[in-house]
């Protein structure tokens, strides 16, 4: 499989993220835009093979919005309001997985398969 995927998992509740929103940007323009569902992943892929190109991606994801709508009470503003992860491609043959593990006051994230 070739493309770009992504997982929001919420480390705060011990379970997927779902209803987070997220952006696909290259060079300040947005390539894709959707939520994660129940799973807390996209029901689809972020870049196809048709669509992934070698270059530097970002991916924003709205974690402030989607802890409030947990009815969580977060700072004003939040610690962590939107999470930026900046990647590169260099293979547009491989496949590129780019999970998110996140709390409203922390995240990590790798290069997942």
């Amino acid at each position: 499989m070739t493309g770009l995927t992504t997982h929001v998992l919420d480390t705060t509740h011990g379970r997927p993220a779902a209803g987070v929103a997220l952006r696909l940007l290259r060079d300040g323009k947005v390539l894709a835009q959707t939520r994660t569902n129940a799973d807390g992943r996209c029901n689809a892929p972020l870049l196809t093979a048709e669509t992934i190109a070698v270059g530097a991606y970002r991916l924003e994801f709205e974690i402030g919005t989607y802890f409030r709508g947990l009815g969580m009470t977060l700072p004003d503003p939040a610690f962590l309001e939107t999470v930026g992860l900046d990647f590169c491609i260099a293979d547009p043959a491989a496949h590129y997985h780019v999970p998110l593990l996140v709390s409203p006051f922390g995240y990590s994230t790798y290069r997942g398969s």
